[in-house]
């Protein structure tokens, strides 16, 4: 397993930081901003005012350290339904995240100029996509890469093993970015594959596998970083799991104290990814300490405003179930439309 700075804060013997301290500085901010949004959005769904909501928690190293190794201008993510902070990233507005679990169909809306495809909730349909994208971009001679993400259930699925044979044919300039987080909902990896690892599935394909410490921000970014700059130099793709742990539930439905032992929860939370950071900044520099202080008010304030935003936007109607179904809608769905209210007779 790849890794470079430990639990107490501290670089391992003979690694240094891939990324300067106003760097490190900058993704611990989006880590913490990810965090707190975690608590806002829950609360929201306990209070009606959102949909089924799962949670980054425990996983922002993974999420931010990979999508730092990107240029948002050229390269591309399709994403899962945990990576907030690296939508973010990309140039996803917050204001549209939030509206996108609101219900309201302009959440998913992806603004001009950003290189996303929408939230996949189907678990695995996104990967296919990836590959189709990556190598459409390939056949343009596009400079560009493309990151997918999905989880150690979805590697379960027949679209992750199409997805890897299809890419690995092609050499597509793709990035199989596997979050091992122990749980598919409350399927434990060890009952998912007798396999040692899930990265090394990638050699029966063509194209290597790397495992790396998805709580260490900075091995997720140098192992995504050459991956990446293989892929843009005509390598092809790579597989990397990233073994971490969700510190929440699966999503705002789920109950993960009834399968998951205590002591294990409490063996990962010692491992959080952004105590790690944090460690690790304080110890470079003390001033670093207020800086760090000066995010939670700040991040607060990030949050309230994108809420005050999607809420100040366009109310939805029923016409938007509707949009972007059919592009040419069959007669019943064009009387349905013109009735108004699905259903009525």
């Amino acid at each position: 397993m790849v890794n470079v700075l430990d639990p107490s804060g501290t670089l391992a013997a003979g690694t240094a930081s891939p990324l300067d301290d106003d760097e490190v500085l900058a993704a611990l901010r989006l880590m913490k901003l990810s965090r707190a949004f975690d608590a806002k959005g829950a609360s929201l769904q306990r209070q009606g005012r959102f949909g089924t909501f799962s949670q980054v928690a425990g996983q922002e190293a993974s999420v931010v350290g990979s999508a730092w190794a990107l240029d948002p201008v050229r390269d591309w993510i399709v994403p899962q339904y945990r990576e907030l902070p690296a939508l973010l990233r990309h140039g996803y507005p917050l204001s549209n995240f939030i509206r996108y679990f609101q219900g309201n169909p302009a959440g998913g809306a992806i603004p001009d100029g950003v290189n996303l495809l929408p939230i996949q909730i189907s678990i695995a349909a996104q990967l296919p996509h990836a590959v189709g994208l990556a190598w459409g971009l390939q056949r343009q001679a596009k400079d560009a890469v493309v990151l997918v993400y999905f989880g150690d259930g979805a590697s379960s699925e027949g679209d992750f093993h199409e997805a890897c044979n299809l890419a690995g044919l092609v050499g597509a300039p793709v990035v199989f970015f596997l979050q091992n987080n122990g749980w598919a909902i409350s399927t434990p990896r060890r009952k998912q594959s007798a396999g040692r690892t899930l990265a090394e599935r990638a050699a029966a394909y063509g194209f290597p596998g790397a495992v790396v410490d998805g709580n260490d921000l900075f091995a997720v970014y140098a192992e995504t970083a050459r991956a990446v700059a293989r892929a843009r130099d005509g390598g092809g793709p790579t597989l990397i799991e990233s073994v971490t742990r969700r510190l929440g539930p699966h999503n705002t439905a789920d109950d993960p104290t009834r399968y998951v032992d205590p002591a294990d929860a409490e063996h990962w939370r010692a491992l959080d990814p952004i105590d790690r950071v944090e460690r690790y900044l304080v110890q470079r520099d003390a001033h670093h300490a207020a800086r760090i202080a000066a995010f939670d008010a700040d991040v607060a304030g990030e949050i309230e405003r994108a809420l005050a935003d999607a809420d100040g936007g366009d109310a939805v109607n029923r016409d938007q179930l509707f949009a972007h179904v059919y592009a040419d809608p069959p007669v019943r769905v064009v009387r349905q439309r013109a009735q108004r209210v699905l259903g009525d007779r």
